[in-house]
Formats: C-alpha cells, structure tokens, sequence
C-alpha cells in the first residue's frame, strides 16, 4: 500500500510552467485519510535556453516509513530544449526499500526513435537483476517534462476537454497518460475539493489499478506558476483521500 502511495506522490508535482525561469523549488506534505502525514516531496527545476534537469525526491515519513522499510525514490530528468519545450535524453529512477535498490535508466535516441531501458537491482549492496531492453513507445518526453510541457499543449486551460499524451516511465500503460480538464459543472467539485486558489483544474489519470479502482484519478489544483497547489485521490478504501499540499 505505501508503495502505491508513493507512485502517486510522484505523479502530481508539476502539471506545467508557462514561466522561464532559471531555477523552480517545490516542495509538498502529504496525508493519507485518519493516518496523518505519510511523505514528503522536494523537486527542483533548473533550466535555460540550451538544457534543464529536473531532480524530484519522494520519502516516507512516520508510520509510512516504518510500514514501508524506509522508503525512498529519486526521480532525474536531463535534456535539451526545442523551441521552449524540455525534451528528454535521459530519465533515471532509483527506488530503495531497506536493503533493496532498484535502478530504472531510460535512453532516448530521438534519431531513431526509440528509447532503450536499463534495469538493475541490487540486495544487501549484490547485483541480482540486471536487464536491458527497448521500449514500444517513444515519446520526446519523460514522466516528469511531460507536466512542465503541458502549458503549451493546453492552450485553453478553461474549455472542458480530455487529452492523451505518451510518456517515458508510463510503462504499465504503454507510455499513454491522459489529462481531463473539467466541465463548469464539475468545476464546482474541484472548487470544494481542492480550493478557490488555484488558476486552473485537471485531473490526471494513472492508467493501472490502483487499491480499489480501476484506474487512479487525481484531482489537481494548479497556480499561476505552473506548479500543483494541492491534490487529490478520493475515497481510498477505508482510510479517506490521500492528500498532497504544496509547502514552499
């Protein structure tokens, strides 16, 4: 269970920045119902006319931590830029859960479209897995500029409408992500949910079940810079949302 949770956690962060900014910190607590704070988030985006990197770390904190044998994720993201959008070159997972490491290193060969993944795991600090492979999917973005992006691929941010987009690291669902923007009825909800002070609202579909549900829906409140305010997964079993609200 923790570890879904974190999954989620890594899926909020950054719908999309409209700002060019040479350096963006975000950082957010995160709650889970009648269980209380569960993880902490830290990203930071650094980017300029030429490259950027985006360096997320995710941890568990409290019971979650004890639960989840300290569990922790760093998530690093380095490209080039094309005409103000990030473009992914490398994407690199490191997962770890008490003596266990997992590594996920992603290489996008944007000539031949193709993305090549390298995936080892280490026990007690001994290789145990090791395997290389190549993607079905190709995209020019990763998990994490996808959300920074989507400030140009969604131009009117108030029109109702449901986008698809393909990722690198959305493996489970064959790279694809989709994101709804809600109609004026359902805004209200979003509203209630989330807060009046947000610029704009979405929700983000994790295409894989997800405790109870058939797919993760997650409610997001974005501000004027580009990064989530607050969000949402509703009603997990028996526990209440799993919530994540922006600190710094």
């Amino acid at each position: 269970m923790v570890k879904k949770i974190l999954v989620l956690i890594g899926t909020i962060f950054f719908l999309n920045t409209g700002v060019y900014a040479q350096k963006i910190i975000a950082n957010f607590d995160v709650s889970y119902g009648i269980l209380g704070k569960i993880g902490i988030a830290n990203a930071v985006l650094i980017k300029n006319k030429q490259s950027y990197t985006i360096d997320m770390e995710l941890a568990s904190t409290g019971l979650a931590k004890v639960l989840s044998g300290g569990r922790k994720e760093r998530h690093l993201s380095k490209g080039h830029m094309e005409k103000g959008l990030m473009v992914t070159d490398t994407y690199k997972v490191t997962k770890t859960h008490g003596s266990t490491v997992v590594h996920k290193e992603y290489r996008v060969d944007h000539q031949r479209k193709k993305v090549f993944k390298k995936y080892t795991k280490y026990k007690k600090g001994k290789l145990v897995t090791e395997e290389n492979s190549i993607l079905g999917h190709y995209s020019k973005n990763d998990l994490l500029t996808l959300y920074f992006n989507l400030d140009l691929a969604i131009k009117k941010k108030t029109n109702a409408r449901t986008y698809t987009f393909k990722a690198v690291g959305a493996e489970r669902q064959q790279g694809k992500v989709t994101v709804i923007i809600p109609d004026n009825n359902a805004l209200k909800q979003y509203k209630k949910d989330l807060g009046t002070n947000s610029a704009w609202y979405a929700t983000a579909i994790i295409h894989q079940k997800i405790f109870s549900s058939k797919e993760g829906r997650l409610m997001l409140g974005i501000a004027d810079d580009g990064i989530t305010n607050k969000a949402v997964l509703k009603d997990v079993i028996f526990f209440g949302d799993i919530t994540a609200v922006r600190v710094k």
